[in-house]
């Protein structure tokens, strides 16, 4: 594989790195991608399954709607179980396994996010995050999508949610990831406040909030929801490449739908009217407004005649939060059918929303079946933007789904998914929300509970809410997938935990499926 240069990485601002001029660049297509933070596959009136359910009835998602109708729905699309490491795996096409960014990362330098377990002792994980300079401790470094982009000729753009690594570090600023702007992105995980009189922000004691989002000052004192200023924002930005006619790269990252659930007062009073508690209200109304956004940025690019030579692509960094008290009602329960939610690998924690909108390459109303991982958008929008063989320091997992943007109906029932989450994500329990890894091939999916030593084995095709355990009774094909698994683990270079007890590593799951035979 080529490789870029350390020291020019290491010594060099990338917005210093030489652009390579290339012939037609105005001709290239724009990209978007439409980002949400903490989104379920259940949180809109989108049906991603054979059937609508009743949560979807619950949300009121029109614009979801319209791009399902006039683009591709992904029915089988994945994320990681928390925010940075999907985050990392798209800027780089690296699996989670390999950046070693397996947990969400503190703003604060340094700061390891585990929990404290009482059974696994933590890894030695990338708590820093990504880094596009070598050398930084506790860092994935790696050439990230946006440099590769601005280097050939687009003109990059990132409004809202970063999260790419903590304070003090060269990933803490999405200027040196690649982007020309920056708007409203920091190491934050999630906002302070997502209300312009509070200026995004919760002051206590004339003290700010760590958390407060940053670069928006003039709307300071104002009505206007986070979400919205965000994306006027970026859209302003699209308006100086479209006058110089070059392609544009934007990523708009929502802070939306993660906690604090402030009301987005325009839409709540419809949703406590059916029902609803207060707080799944606040939920519901935070969705919506996001919906508004993506509505904003389809008419953006109607409006401007530029859709058919723009792809949006729509995806959520992991699965819905269904803890309590953070959401109403029963913990565990906001993304049924699918078992679970964020912080786990069962498919609750993992499974997105995808849709693409790409009017002279994707068919309407089409629907992939064909599953895809995070890392994929990586080689993908490569792909996209016509970028052959770019110089790269990491090694890469993704796939691009460029062909199956083309043709919907291909299928690999071969490929290979991991979800690798060696960490302990909260204090209180839950299902497989702790130091658990996962594997798909087919409509196969083994999970790894680490603190029990313990294999499960799931047919997704007849048992999407992972109820039936088929290990005891199909050990050969536990077998199978779990020297699969283990292969592809120790291929990434996994890090790997340590029971307390003995100090002894916890088995691969080869060894265990090798123990249960016997």
């Amino acid at each position: 594989m080529k490789r870029i240069s350390l020291s020019l990485l290491a010594f060099a601002p990338l917005n210093f790195i030489p652009i390579f001029a290339q012939t037609g660049a105005s001709e290239k297509p724009n990209i978007i991608v439409f980002f949400v933070d903490d989104m379920g596959w259940q949180d809109t009136s989108v049906p991603f399954w054979t059937q609508a359910t009743p949560l979807n009835k619950r949300y009121h998602t029109p614009n979801m709607e319209r791009m399902a109708r006039e683009g591709m729905k992904f029915t089988n699309a994945y994320a990681m179980p928390v925010c940075t490491p999907s985050r990392v795996s798209l800027l780089t096409g690296a699996n989670a396994a390999r950046t070693h960014v397996t947990h969400w990362t503190s703003p604060d330098k340094d700061k390891n996010t585990d929990h404290e377990d009482p059974t696994v002792k933590p890894v030695d994980w990338n708590i820093n995050g990504f880094s596009p300079v070598a050398n930084i401790a506790h860092t994935f470094h790696g050439t990230p999508l946006p440099a590769i982009l601005k280097q050939n000729g687009y003109y990059t753009i990132h409004s809202g949610k970063a999260h790419f690594g903590s304070t003090g570090t060269p990933g803490s600023d999405p200027k040196n990831v690649g982007f020309d702007i920056n708007i409203a992105g920091s190491s934050i995980g999630h906002p302070a406040s997502y209300l312009g009189e509070k200026n995004y922000d919760n002051v206590v004691n004339g003290k700010s909030n760590r958390n407060a989002v940053p670069g928006l000052e003039a709307y300071h004192g104002t009505n206007v929801f986070l979400t919205d200023a965000i994306t006027t924002e970026a859209l302003k930005a699209i308006e100086k490449p479209l006058e110089d006619k070059k392609p544009f790269f934007l990523y708009l990252a929502h802070y939306a739908v993660h906690i604090p659930l402030n009301a987005d007062k325009r839409y709540l009073d419809k949703y406590l009217k059916t029902g609803l508690d207060s707080t799944e209200a606040k939920y519901a109304a935070l969705v919506e407004g996001m919906d508004k956004s993506l509505g904003d940025v389809l008419d953006f690019l109607d409006k401007r005649k530029i859709a058919n030579n723009t792809i949006i692509l729509f995806m959520s960094d992991n699965g819905g939060l269904s803890t309590s008290p953070s959401r109403g009602g029963q913990a565990w329960t906001h993304n049924l059918p699918l078992k679970a939610g964020k912080g786990s690998v069962y498919e609750g924690g993992i499974r997105e929303p995808m849709l693409v909108r790409w009017p002279k390459v994707v068919k309407a109303n089409s629907v992939a079946d064909q599953y895809v991982i995070i890392e994929d958008f990586f080689p993908t929008i490569l792909d996209v933007a016509g970028i052959k063989n770019p110089k790269l320091v990491q090694q890469t997992d993704g796939k691009s789904f460029l062909p199956l943007l083309k043709n919907p109906a291909l299928k690999d029932a071969n490929r290979e998914l991991v979800w690798h989450h060696p960490n302990r994500w909260i204090a209180a329990e839950g299902p497989n929300i702790h130091y658990a890894s996962a594997f798909r091939k087919g409509d196969w999916k083994l999970i790894y509970d680490y603190r029990k030593a313990k294999l499960e084995l799931y047919d997704l095709k007849n048992d999407i809410g992972e109820e039936n355990d088929l290990a005891a009774s199909k050990p050969e094909k536990v077998k199978e997938l779990a020297a699969l698994f283990s292969k592809q683990l120790k291929q990434m270079n996994a890090q790997w935990p340590v029971f307390k007890s003995t100090g002894a590593e916890v088995p691969l799951p080869d060894a265990i499926a090798a123990k249960s035979r016997d």
